[in-house]
Formats: C-alpha cells, structure tokens, sequence
C-alpha cells in the first residue's frame, strides 16, 4: 500500500516510519482510527475499561462496558492508522488486555511524541489551551479524575453522567484531530508540502460526533459488588477484631485509627504514639493494619540518607517496585518526604508485634477497587458510600469524620480479607510483605503452633499431628544448628541460654522465619514450642487464617510429676523460673484455642484427630478457627 503513497509530500527531516505513517494519513484519512478510551484508574493491572471512543470513515462511535464491542474490532480491523494521545502507553495497553484477538492497525501515531517534536510538552489538555483550542463548551469541569466519577455515578443510576462522559470522550477525540492538524502546519521543514485540503480534524470530529448513542441503565452485573456478608462473614473475619492505622508521618497530625468488629466500625483521630499503642492495646485486637511502610529495602539498616548502604540499596522496596510495574502511582519508602513516616510505621509495629500483636501492611487501594468505589482523592463521600454498600456499618456513616479516618476502616479492612486468606504478600524472603486484597488468592499452607508450659504436653500434641501426616518443626532445632556451629553441648541450659540472647537482640522474628524454612514446602505443618509474642505475630502475620495457635494448659501438679518421671535429673522448681518459661504464659491471651491436658490421653489424641478431619473436609479455610 505505501508504494501507491505520495512521499514528496511528508518533510523528509522526520524518521522514515513516521514519514510513511504521515503520507498514509494524507492519502487515506478516512481510514485513520482516531481512539480514546476511559478507564477507572490509571493502573492496568487493578483498573479496567469503562468507554472506548474513536472516529473512524466520517462517524463517531462509542462503546461501552458491558455492551458489544463489534462495530469497533471490525473498524480497527479495517483501519491503515490509529492515532492517540499517550496511547502507546495507555490506551493501546488496555485495549489488547481486555479485547482478546483485537487486531489494531500497524501503523500508530501517539500524538504525545509527536507533539514533542514541535516543543508542545505536558498533556493534552495543556496542549489544547497553549493551541488555543475551544472544543470543550459544557465540559470545563471535567478531567481524568471527574471521568471516574461520572462512571461511578452511571452505575449508580444516573444515565446523563455516562453521556457527560462520553462528551468528554468525544471532545478528547475530537481535540486530536485539531492538534494533529497544529502540529503538522509547525512542523519547521516543507510546511508547504501539506496541503490545506486535508483537515484532519473534520475527520477527528465528523458531523455526528455530538449526537450520543442511545443508553440504557447499567447492566445488574456491572452494579454488583461484593458484600461482606457474602465475602467474610463465614471466615474468621466475620468476628474477628481489627485495627486500622492510617498513619501520619508526624505525632503533631492525628492518624486514622479504626476498630473494626467483624463488619462494625468506629473511628477516632489519634496523635501520639504513646495514644495508638494504648488504645490498640485496650482493642484486644487480632491483627493491626497500618497503611504506612513498615520494613526498609533490603540491605538498609536506617530511613537517613546518611545510610551506607544508601547508593547501593536505593530508597525503593520491591513491593513498590511491583506496584509501579503494575501501574500504580506509589512513593519510594524513604523518599526524604517519606522517612519520617517510615521510621515511624516500623517503630509502632514492632512494638505490637513483641507484645505478641500480628502487624501488617496494608494497601487500602485494593480494597477499594473491590469495593467498586473510586479511589483516593474522590472525597468523602465516595468513601463513606462504598464502605457502607460493602456491609461496613457504625456511626461513622452519619457523623463528620475525616478522610484518615475512613481510610483507617479501609486499612482495617484489608486486615479482615487477610484473616479470609484473601490476600496477595507483594515481596520476597528479603523484605516485610506488603498486604493486598485478592478474592482470587487461596490459603497455601495450614499451619498449627503449639504453645504452654514446660511438661504440659506440648510436643506429645505436635508430635501426634505428625503422626497424622503434619510436617514437624521446632524452635529448638534451629537453635541446635547454632549450639553445633559454636561447637557447644546440645543441653536444655545453652538452648535457653541462645534463644534468649537472640531474643533480647531483637531477631525472634528471624529465628522464626528461619524455623519455617525447615518445612515451608509442605502444605500441613504444626510448629512446637513458641515462647514469646513476637513468634505468634510472625506465623499470624504470615498465615493469616491458616495458622492456628493452640496453648496447652496443664495443671501445676501434672506437669511437676510429667517432668520428673521424664527427666529425674533436672530441678523443675529452677525450670519454671527461668526467664523463658515465666514468659510462656503471656502467650495464653493471643492462643486461638486454649486445650487443657490434665485428662487422658485420648482426650489429646481426639483433639489432634478433630484438627485432622476438619482440615481434610474444609482445606485451608479460615471458619476453621
């Protein structure tokens, strides 16, 4: 086809491809495919089509989401060229992800660049008033952002927002035909070769381009959004408690702080640190979540630029990394701007966590997108709107409360998708996980941690799971690796002594990952021998609702004659008061299920069978616990 093209006319300074895309468009304009699309956000990966527009052989035409998209795949089909703004980015991407088999044409003239070359820089808009372009009467109030409202506000009935909408599709269309046109005439090289006759513009914006499409009421399944009722009340979710932080970066400006009671919230702003542990605390809670990064990337030790590993490690986690990849705006953790805020997360998570607390962090913008409401930015009102239609009830739907404090209910309830298993860890080994919700995630591994004192039977219980086909791991053979490696005796007092010193030293959460990697392949384990908090936080926080910790309870006078006829040599009056087992019964309050042991053995062997029976019949589901 570019051999019946007239070359002379395309300034012979440009590229050659986009010489022949030019003279293309000259010689056939009533066959370029002028495109835009709307979108709910601007992430590919969480965001979706809402209106593809385009004009092509002299008509506008428009389709929407949840109607046939035909007319448009036979006229991208039949098209020579398409021309966007930013759309080999954007638009282009969008369309081949959720169009299976679309065929686009060859050749694409994204207008951005081009404008580039004449010095017009910024979006289109700014082009447009620097061109002085009026092609926009009616829709002065409406950009990127308003777009995803006015479709917000379609699938809530209002059928004129989804005509606004595709007026401002359209005058976005209609606008590049005017702008390629500007661009052409102050092209600095042959401007004269580019014949008047040809006013792209007019193809752009053909005589129906205002008269809409006739619309109908939204399709009931483009209305429906998931529920809580329907997602989490059946899981342990469903009466679980849980705290959202949506923390702030400075003690001086109050933080979101939520509780919410299986679908029940509250909210309050919280100022001090010393405030959010206290009222955290007196919450009793399951788990907290904080939207705020909690962990540094891998290989910094502090949130200064004066770090040295600074220019080696950068300022980017891996889960920012992967948010940016997948199209979502996101600040590096230690940005300058952000390291106050940082230093900060870490510092209140790690607090709740030695007290046995589950911490972890959220991303609340996930949340909101299964929720079917917009994301941050679109007020209050939106936010209070689409965490009511989920099921979130309290008085915070009638009282004036503040955006934080509302995105301390989203955050809190990224929490509760985690304790569903329906969650998404962005991360590696290497660094803390950040925590998205993800109806299609499922529990990988159900893992059941043993706690209690010593001789009450705790090893008995973890070893009969076992038995029953549960991978077996325990603290002590961790620390045995290490006693080994220093070439010292493998006794109850060095065991002590090391898990101590590693827990004093702040690496209990290490020395538990490090327990983990001994069985994390398998899909059952049960972990023997927790003795502090931070150890429940860590599988807690790790397995969501698939982790299940039991604390065995046996009476005083059991364990004494357990522990003497077991090891006749030991002193257990000096046992019990070691520092590691008068810390053992801090563990009782955080347990899922408190098991007495004083009866009979079978008592014991019918629990762990229970435990059995109820993972074969249900999985890794969450109503378990």
């Amino acid at each position: 086809m570019l051999k019946k093209v007239e070359q002379s006319k395309v300034p012979k300074a440009l590229p050659r491809h986009l010489r022949e895309q030019l003279a293309l468009c000259h010689e056939y304009p009533q066959d370029i495919l002028f495109l835009d699309i709307e979108t709910t956000g601007l992430s590919h990966y969480y965001d979706e089509i809402t209106i593809i527009g385009w004009s092509f052989d002299g008509k506008a035409s428009t389709v929407v989401k949840g109607t046939s998209a035909d007319d448009f795949r036979q006229d991208a089909a039949r098209a020579k060229v398409m021309i966007t703004f930013n759309g080999i980015r954007f638009d282009q991407r969008f369309i081949l992800q959720e169009l299976e088999g679309i065929e686009l044409p060859k050749h694409h003239i994204d207008l951005m660049y081009l404008c580039r070359r004449v010095g017009l820089t910024g979006g289109q808009k700014a082009i447009e008033r620097e061109l002085k372009l009026s092609l926009r009467d009616g829709l002065g109030d409406v950009d990127g952002f308003a777009a995803v409202l006015l479709w917000h506000e379609y699938l809530r009935g209002d059928v004129s927002s989804l005509q606004k909408l595709i007026r401002y599709n359209r005058a976005d269309i209609g606008a590049m035909g005017a702008i390629f046109d500007r661009v052409l005439q102050l092209f600095a090289v042959e401007r004269d070769l580019f014949q008047a006759s040809t006013r792209f513009a007019e193809w752009a914006a053909p005589s129906n381009w205002l008269s809409l499409p006739d619309l109908s009421p939204p399709a009931p399944h483009l209305v429906a959004a998931p529920h809580f009722d329907e997602l989490l009340a059946s899981t342990r979710a469903g009466n679980a408690t849980i705290v959202g932080i949506d923390l702030t970066g400075s003690e001086a400006k109050g933080s979101g702080w939520a509780l919410l009671r299986g679908s029940e919230a509250e909210c309050r702003l919280v100022f001090s640190d010393a405030d959010l542990i206290a009222q955290t605390l007196a919450s009793k809670p399951d788990l907290v979540s904080i939207d705020s990064p909690l962990s540094l990337p891998f290989g910094r030790t502090t949130v200064e630029d004066s770090d040295p590993g600074r220019d080696e490690f950068g300022i980017m986690r891996r889960c920012e990394r992967e948010l940016k990849r997948r199209g979502v705006n996101v600040y590096p953790c230690l940005l300058p701007s952000m390291q106050k805020l940082t230093a900060r997360g870490i510092r209140l998570a790690n607090t709740l966590r030695h007290l046995g607390i589950p911490v972890i962090e959220s991303y609340p913008g996930a949340a909101q997108d299964i929720m079917r409401i917009p994301r941050k930015g679109a007020g209050i009102e939106w936010l209070k709107l689409g965490l009511g239609r989920f099921g979130i009830r309290g008085s915070y739907l009638q009282e004036n409360v503040s955006h934080d404090e509302l995105d301390a209910i989203t955050s809190a309830l990224v929490g509760s998708f985690h304790l569903a298993n329906l969650t998404e860890a962005l991360g590696d080994s290497d660094e803390a996980p950040l925590i998205i919700p993800d109806l299609n995630a499922r529990c990988g591994s159900f893992v059941v941690g043993v706690s209690g004192p010593i001789a009450s039977g705790k090893t008995t219980f973890a070893r009969e799971l076992e038995a029953l086909g549960f991978a077996y791991v325990r603290f002590s053979e961790v620390l045995d690796d290490l006693l080994l490696e220093q070439r010292l005796e493998l006794s109850r007092e060095n065991r002590q002594k090391l898990g101590q010193e590693i827990n004093l030293s702040g690496r209990q959460r290490w020395l538990a990952e490090r327990t983990l990697k001994r069985v994390e392949h398998a899909d059952r384990i049960v972990i023997d021998g927790l003795r502090f908090g931070d150890d429940h936080a860590f599988f807690s926080e790790h397995f969501g609702g698939c982790f299940k910790h039991i604390y065995i309870e046996t009476e005083d006078r059991v364990r004494k004659s357990r522990y003497s006829a077991r090891d006749g040599n030991g002193c257990y009056e000096e046992i019990i008061l070691s520092d590691v087992e008068r810390g053992v019964p801090s563990l009782k309050p955080l347990a899922h299920e408190i098991f007495s042991n004083d009866g009979s053995r079978s008592a014991l062997s019918k629990r762990v069978a229970e435990i059995v029976q109820e993972v074969e019949e249900y999985g890794c589901q969450s109503q378990l616990l």
